[in-house]
């Protein structure tokens, strides 16, 4: 009896203690479970916030992308509107040019009372000994040899040579080259012909003794020759040589005409 008295009692107090534990454990598990879900929100919350700024970032990349092929593709658009803005420009700039040309035959047409003939420069021969230039009119343009050429400046040589559709001109540069001029204000005679040293400088030689010649002072054709009529440009003096006997003294000449841009030129044809 003592003993069934004696498991009653532990009975008892196993019973008790196990409602205790129960108690206890739905408590802690509970408050285990607030703690958890804080651990769990620590940790998960900042991998769930970075996912959301990568799927964020990935859809404005491809916006970003987006955006680069529609520029790229305005930019080619862009390339095409400038080559064809250049391609106007420069046809704009040859109807300008080929307008100054017509302007300079007119105005040449109103400076010299003579029959010409225009036509361009299509050659150059410059060297040290031969200055010479072939245009493109010859003798189905009733160009012929020894008939003067010019330019709106002034003298730039005769005619040497033609063929039925061009001319060769020897230049007033040219070392063979001598023109019979006169200082204009002075009106004293010189020889003038082309150097080594320049391209646009003429040596005046041949100076009377008694001449009166001055820097700046203008010289032009005589008239005296055969070949150039009388009062075209020639240039200005632009420096005297004294030497020691006053025979011997020459000047240098700079040519009206710069031969280093000489493009359009008329050919004298009622000489």
């Amino acid at each position: 009896m003592y003993k069934n008295k004696k498991s009653g009692v532990f009975g008892i107090i196993i019973t008790t203690i196990i409602l205790i534990l129960l108690v206890v454990l739905s408590n802690i598990k509970a408050n285990n479970v607030s703690f958890l879900e804080n651990i769990f929100s620590s940790i998960v919350m900042p991998i769930q916030n970075g996912l959301t700024y990568l799927k964020n970032k990935i859809e404005g990349n491809n916006t970003f992308f987006t955006d680069i092929t529609k520029l790229k593709s305005e930019n080619e658009e862009l390339k095409e509107k400038n080559s064809q803005l250049e391609q106007s420009l420069r046809e704009l700039e040859i109807i300008k040019s080929e307008n100054e040309v017509l302007k300079e035959y007119v105005n040449l047409k109103d400076k010299y009372d003579y029959q010409t003939v225009p036509a361009y420069v299509i050659n150059k021969s410059i060297n040290n000994y031969s200055k010479t230039i072939i245009i493109n009119a010859g003798e189905e343009n009733g160009i012929k040899p020894n008939m003067t050429v010019i330019a709106n400046e002034g003298l730039v040589g005769y005619v040497i040579s033609t063929t039925q559709n061009t001319a060769k001109v020897q230049t007033i540069i040219d070392t063979a080259a001598s023109v019979s001029s006169v200082i204009s204000t002075t009106r004293q005679a010189i020889i003038v012909s082309g150097t080594l040293e320049n391209d646009n400088m003429l040596k005046a030689m041949y100076i009377p003794t008694d001449a009166e010649i001055l820097e700046n002072d203008k010289v032009e054709t005589s008239g005296i020759g055969g070949i150039y009529p009388k009062g075209i440009k020639i240039g200005t003096i632009k420096q005297i040589v004294n030497t020691k006997n006053n025979i011997d003294r020459y000047a240098y000449v700079e040519t009206a005409v710069d031969f280093s841009k000489l493009e359009t030129v008329l050919v004298i044809t009622n000489e």
